[in-house]
């Protein structure tokens, strides 16, 4: 299983990224995707995750009616449409694929020995 986000960068106060992240390996469909973002100083937090099977997303609070994960299943990615930045957006974002998720998927069902991509740098500055 490989996972390669992509969609980076740095923008404004108010602007906007897409995020992709990459998907290759699953043979099946049972498995959920997560995005997650680390800040300088602080502990690695749970964006977003979907549930590849059941279709359910999770959004946290912090990033709620802000962003929306999506998929192109011909192409296999996932994506984070990141609307309203803001500084506090900032950080190293991953996507994360675990295995066997129940209905609804939240962040915390993705651990450190699952799978993660190598991270993407979000900078909003204000």
């Amino acid at each position: 299983v490989q996972l390669v986000e992509s969609g980076g960068g740095s923008v404004q106060a108010g602007g906007s990224l897409r995020l992709s992240c990459a998907v290759s390996g699953f043979t099946s469909d049972d498995y959920a995707i997560g995005w997650f973002r680390q800040a300088p100083g602080k502990e690695r937090e749970g964006v977003a995750c979907i549930g590849k099977s059941h279709g359910n997303t999770f959004y946290a609070d912090s990033v709620k009616g802000r962003f929306t994960m999506s998929g192109d299943n011909a192409e296999n990615t996932v994506y984070l449409q990141m609307n309203s930045l803001g500084p506090e957006d900032t950080g190293v974002y991953y996507c994360a694929a675990a295995i066997a998720p129940p209905p609804r998927v939240t962040p915390s069902f993705f651990a450190p020995s699952d799978y993660w991509g190598q991270g993407t740098q979000v900078t909003v500055s204000s």
